[in-house]
């Protein structure tokens, strides 16, 4: 090996110590931030409950239960929120809040929860849009809106069904609805301030035939505006949050 290829081996080597030294620093002096939701402690338990209003517009609601399977996979300390709404015509939206706690694998990609349903996303009938929230005070809350398509059996014939799935991120003070730029957000925070936000990931998904996708987002849209204000905590009165857009 010459001279060249011995230094540039010596500089990568100190480059991963140093690397390996700030790491360990930020892990020793990182604080968990506050959460952007509405909580409550579990007895026994280092998780919190999300604490989802129980009515909302003309809506009835139930608690869901968080299976076994996802309590075994995901941190321990990782926290949940999940409802079923429920409205007189029989028209139902399942929401689910999943807070995370120092562990940052809490929340993955939602893509992911669609795919593991057995639906595909329709991309060309996805996008990402806003919806305008009144309280605690006027803003547009960024979201990601995925229309997916899956087959299920009805009378012994396969029949197509639509999932109208709707998603956002928010934590102290933050909220937005891309993944990339809550995990970029994530790393910034711990560098600038040593403190590790504490993210939620908040969904809203409803079933339609294929051809009520419109009617069953304005509905949906509805719900969000009618209910974050009961639990989410950002944006705090008299306050602008940072969001994807600015």
């Amino acid at each position: 090996m010459n001279k060249q290829k011995w230094t540039i081996l010596a500089i990568t080597l100190l480059l991963m110590a140093g690397t390996g030294v700030v790491l360990a620093r930020l892990r020793a002096t990182q604080r968990l931030g506050i959460p952007a939701v509405k909580t409550s402690p579990i007895a026994g338990s280092e998780r919190l409950q999300v604490d989802l209003p129980e009515h909302v517009l003309d809506y009835e609601s139930k608690i869901i239960p968080v299976d076994k399977m996802v309590l075994d996979f995901l941190p321990k300390d990782t926290s949940f929120g999940q409802r079923v709404y429920m409205a007189p015509d029989k028209f139902w939206v399942q929401v689910n809040t999943v807070l995370m706690g120092a562990d940052r694998t809490s929340i993955h990609k939602p893509q992911f929860c669609l795919g593991g349903l057995g639906f595909n996303i329709d991309a060309v009938a996805s996008s990402e849009t806003t919806i305008h929230i009144e309280r605690p005070v006027p803003y547009d809350l960024p979201v990601m809106k995925l229309v997916a398509t899956k087959e299920v059996m009805v009378e012994g014939r396969k029949t197509p069904v639509r999932g109208i799935y709707v998603y956002w991120f928010v934590a102290d003070n933050e909220y937005t609805a891309r993944h990339w730029q809550r995990m970029w957000w994530m790393a910034r925070d711990v560098m600038r301030t040593g403190v590790l936000q504490r993210w939620a990931y908040t969904s809203y998904f409803a079933y339609c035939r294929p051809g009520a996708e419109e009617a069953t987002f304005e509905r949906v849209k509805a719900l969000i505006a009618a209910s974050v204000p009961e639990f989410q905590l950002t944006p705090k009165p008299a306050s602008v949050a940072v969001t994807a857009r600015q």
